[in-house]
């Protein structure tokens, strides 16, 4: 059963949930504070995940200790190209995307950056900079390499789905994409922009910029009001697999599709936005309804 109340109000603002009634009818009755950790730990999520076998970035190293940086480093700068991410971060922030250029020296955001500055990033890390001060750890995994469809959107960044589960089914869906603005990243407070989903149909609505709705993304001419998704169906899959291994009845659940391995999960979160709400135009508590 789904564990949710409804008022019932004739206009379409009864239809939308806000923060208050999520954290109620939503979070509290799904989602036992002593499985947070699972969430809010991008290590404990990867656990989870390899263990039951769902696509998700290889893991390269977990640092935890300062003195524990160089010895880690050694063994992952073999690889062209890596994510470094605080394991408690939020929001996108701290995460560094490493890539080797033509002449060997590492970049990030288009920009040279020397092994003395990433093992600083990763001593920031630990010390909880991008984690309200608390110890963390360093995740350094796989880089992701965005299928051709995105590129076509925009062609910088990684974009993923956000998904919104309630009870292992899928309700709610966007994309998030970059723009010029974000610095790379997806995140809708960063600067980027979500785009709706059509669930059923398995393709792209409109974007939305927070303020306004277009039929392109602002910094592209490609239409992509109605444009099919790949690997719609194996989206929804693996959203659902991922619903049913973690013990939290709702999340949301954030998925990259790479240009080799397809649908891959990024994280999950306990305690999921609202704004996607506003890119598909439709209130969570007029999904839900639907859905019982």
């Amino acid at each position: 059963m789904f564990s949710i109340l409804f008022t019932k109000k004739p206009n379409t603002y009864s239809k939308v949930i806000g923060l208050n009634e999520r954290n109620i009818n939503l979070i509290y009755p799904n989602n036992p504070k002593k499985h947070y950790a699972l969430a809010d730990d991008k290590v404990l999520t990867k656990e989870v995940l390899h263990q039951n076998n769902i696509a998700c970035a290889k893991t390269y190293a977990v640092i935890e200790y300062n003195s524990d940086i160089k010895k880690a480093w050694d063994l992952c700068k073999q690889h062209p190209a890596m994510a470094i991410k605080p394991a408690n971060g939020c929001g996108g922030g701290g995460i560094k995307i490493l890539k080797k250029n033509a002449h060997g020296n590492w970049e990030s955001s288009g920009k040279t950056i020397s092994e003395r500055e990433i093992f600083q990033h990763m001593a920031s890390i630990i010390m909880g900079f991008f984690s309200l001060g608390s110890h963390d750890r360093v995740l350094v995994e796989e880089c992701i390499e965005p299928h051709p469809f995105f590129h076509e959107i925009y062609p910088v960044g990684v974009p993923d789905f956000r998904v919104i589960t309630l009870h292992h089914r899928p309700l709610m869906g966007m994309l998030r994409m970059p723009t010029n603005k974000s610095d790379g990243k997806a995140n809708l407070h960063q600067n980027g922009v979500g785009i709706g989903v059509d669930m059923k149909e398995g393709r792209l609505l409109e974007v939305y910029d927070g303020r306004r709705y277009m039929n392109h993304h602002p910094d592209s001419d490609f239409l992509v009001y109605g444009a099919p998704i790949p690997y719609w169906k194996e989206i929804l899959e693996i959203s659902v697999a991922t619903a049913k291994a973690f013990p939290l009845n709702y999340l949301g659940i954030d998925i990259v599709i790479d240009a080799n391995k397809g649908p891959q999960i990024m994280e999950i979160n306990v305690r999921p936005g609202l704004g996607i709400q506003l890119v598909n135009k439709m209130g969570l508590k007029e999904v839900i309804a639907q859905a019982i």
